[in-house]
């Protein structure tokens, strides 16, 4: 029978950060606009390499789509 490991023992009551020491996320206003991260299948991502391809190819499906079909639904 396994045993799951008691992490509880490893956590202290407290923890004093140093702030000095911290440095500015180097990625969080890399765009300076909301990104979305999506994975794509091994074989999607050999046909579009960039980000640029996935938009491109999205904005034109999103062209010849209805607006009353939701995408999730399809």
């Amino acid at each position: 029978m396994n045993k799951t490991p008691d992490f509880d023992d490893e956590m202290l009551p407290e923890y004093q950060f140093d702030y000095r020491k911290a440095k500015p996320n180097r990625f969080a206003s890399k765009s300076g606009k909301t990104m979305n991260i999506v994975v794509l299948d091994e074989d999607i991502a050999e046909v579009f390499t960039t980000p640029e391809a996935v938009n491109k190819a999205l904005r034109a499906l999103i062209e010849v789509v209805p607006r009353t079909v939701k995408v999730d639904d399809c």
